[in-house]
C-alpha cells in the first residue's frame, strides 16, 4: 500500500488549491493537532497583496503551529507554512524555503506547479502532494513531477470539490495514488503522522 511506502519517511506534505479550496482546508485543519515528523505547506492562489488574513485564519483554525514564511526560512517538521501572496515558493537543498518573484505561472503567484515541482526535486519519495478544488489547470504538472520523483499524489474527489475543474484536470492527466474527499484526506494525513 502506498501509505506504507511513505509512512516512515514522509518529510513534507504540500497542499495546493485555488477557488473553493479554503472550504476543504477548513474541514481538514481543525482536526490536526500536531505534526510529528513532517512539515505541512499550503500553497493557495491568492490576491497579490500583503494581506495576512489567510495566515491569521489558519492560525485560528488549527492547533498546529503556523510559521510565517520569510526568504531562506528553514523548513521544520511539526510546523504549518502558508505560501505568501505574490511570491512563488521554492524549496532548497539545505531544506530552507525561498521566495521568488518571477513571472506568474497559470496566471498565479504563488503557482502550485512551481512549488510542487520544486518540492519534488528536493524531497522526492518523502513527499506527499495534495491537490484540492480550483478552476484552472495549475497543479497537474507539479503532481506529475512529484509522482516521477517517487512521492505520493492525492487529488480531491471532484464530487466533493466546490470547483471541480482543477481536480478533474489532474485526474485526466495523471494517475493519482488516491482520489479522496476531505474526510479521507484528513484520515490519510493522520495515518502517516506517526
Amino acid at each position: 500500500m502506498a501509505e506504507d511506502k511513505i509512512n516512515a519517511k514522509c518529510k513534507l506534505v504540500i497542499i495546493g488549491g485555488s477557488a473553493g479550496s479554503l472550504n476543504a482546508l477548513m474541514q481538514i485543519l481543525p482536526e490536526l493537532s500536531v505534526l510529528n515528523s513532517f512539515a505541512l505547506v499550503i500553497v493557495l492562489h491568492r490576491r497579490g497583496t500583503d494581506d495576512m488574513t489567510l495566515e491569521e485564519l489558519i492560525k485560528i483554525k488549527t492547533e498546529v503551529p503556523v510559521k510565517i514564511i520569510e526568504d531562506k526560512e528553514p523548513l521544520l517538521p511539526g510546523f504549518l507554512y502558508v505560501a505568501p501572496s505574490n511570491y512563488h515558493l521554492l524549496f532548497e537543498k539545505n531544506e530552507t524555503i525561498s521566495l521568488d518573484t518571477s513571472e506568474k505561472v497559470n496566471y498565479s503567484r504563488p503557482s502550485i506547479d512551481v512549488s510542487f515541482e520544486s518540492a519534488a526535486e528536493i524531497y522526492g519519495d518523502s513527499l506527499v502532494g495534495i491537490l484540492l478544488s480550483g478552476s484552472n489547470s495549475d497543479g497537474t504538472e507539479g503532481l506529475k513531477m512529484i509522482q516521477k520523483a517517487g512521492g505520493i499524489i492525492i487529488v480531491q474527489d471532484p464530487e466533493s470539490a466546490d470547483m471541480p475543474f482543477m481536480p478533474n484536470n489532474a485526474i485526466v492527466h495523471t494517475t493519482p495514488d488516491y482520489i479522496l474527499n476531505t474526510d479521507e484526506i484528513l484520515k490519510f494525513i493522520i495515518s502517516i503522522n506517526s
